[in-house]
């Protein structure tokens, strides 16, 4: 069976907003990665790694897994830490 990894992932860097990082990610890994001779990219003949589901939790992500028999690793998110300062701080020191 193929194994899959379960990710929140990170929010875009063109845009501010976080809807798109709310949900968990359950994708599964390539096996069989190859050069392409006449392009020079990668490709897999393998067509799950294509598949990418959404859930709303960590939970339901991992539940489905097990129901289906399918190995999983869970990546965590690192949790963001905010300085509260002031515009001014930026031009001192």
């Amino acid at each position: 069976m193929n194994k899959a990894k379960i990710y929140k992932p990170a929010k875009t860097a063109m845009q501010s907003g976080t809807r798109n990082a709310k949900n968990w990610i359950l994708e599964f890994e390539s096996m069989n990665k190859e050069t392409n001779p006449l392009t020079g990219w990668i490709s897999s003949k393998d067509t799950i790694s294509e598949v990418r589901m959404k859930f709303s939790t960590k939970e339901l992500a991992v539940v489905y897994a097990k129901k289906n028999n399918i190995k999983y690793k869970v990546i965590e998110t690192k949790k963001k830490s905010f300085i509260k300062k002031s515009y001014a701080d930026n031009f001192l020191k």
